[in-house]
């Protein structure tokens, strides 16, 4: 029992020095940004390099968050349905009004709020992945052009208002076509800033929507969307 305590001892030191030093590697401050024209311009070429047009239109879009939250979202009817282990919502994602379900449960009126409140948090972090390109002039953020770390030129968005965590701030990374290659995100739930997610493997909604259906950081962890129509 004391051999297994101590190993379990040295694997969490471990843990925790492998942690600290990937913050000191990794670690980086937000850089500052020059807010403007050139910036609004090159939201809107990213915007353009993704159809934003198609995605206003698009009416209805389901898919698999990392194989774990299935959503179908009515864009129409302001109404997303969120499902997770024996959990179903459908909720309106602007107003937070919905019904829950537990296959098997009788769920009292605290706990049907209690999971309304969590799939919309599971949606305004699920649907970034999905969307976020589209929301660079959404009400309360700010758009800068930034020079990044390595010398790369970036559009900073900083979401002053609005969804779970107001304050963060992305920097996206675009190609050659306007597209975002990658996104380098300061945010709330991540404490090392800079974290770089590639936005690739780009499929296409019937609406003529490009998606990315992958993101991966550091060469391991992969936020994926699967099951995408």
């Amino acid at each position: 029992m004391k051999k297994t305590l101590r190993i379990l001892g040295i694997v969490f030191i471990l843990l925790i020095a492998g942690l600290f030093t990937l913050y000191l590697v990794k670690n980086e401050s937000l850089p500052e940004g020059e807010s403007g024209p050139e910036a609004d311009a090159m939201a809107r070429d990213m915007l353009a390099a993704m159809n934003h047009t198609a995605w206003q239109n698009t009416k209805n879009v389901s898919w698999t968050f990392r194989g774990a939250h299935d959503y179908t979202w009515d864009r129409e009817a302001h109404r997303v349905t969120v499902s997770w282990d024996d959990n179903t919502v459908t909720l309106n994602p602007e107003t937070m009004e919905g019904l829950a379900a537990t296959e098997g449960k009788a769920l009292t009126p605290e706990e049907e709020q209690t999971l309304i409140k969590t799939a919309w948090d599971f949606f305004n972090n699920d649907s970034f992945w999905l969307a976020a390109p589209f929301k660079v002039f959404d009400p309360g953020t700010e758009r800068s052009i930034v020079t990044c770390s390595d010398g790369r030129k970036g559009l900073k968005i900083t979401y002053t208002s609005g969804g779970t965590t107001p304050g963060d701030s992305y920097v996206w990374i675009l190609g050659d076509d306007n597209r975002p290659v990658a996104c380098k995100m300061w945010v709330s739930i991540i404490p090392i800033g800079g974290i770089e997610f590639t936005w690739e493997n780009f499929q296409q909604l019937p609406s003529g929507v490009p998606v990315a259906t992958e993101h991966i950081a550091l060469g391991l962890l992969n936020v994926d969307l699967s099951n995408l129509k």
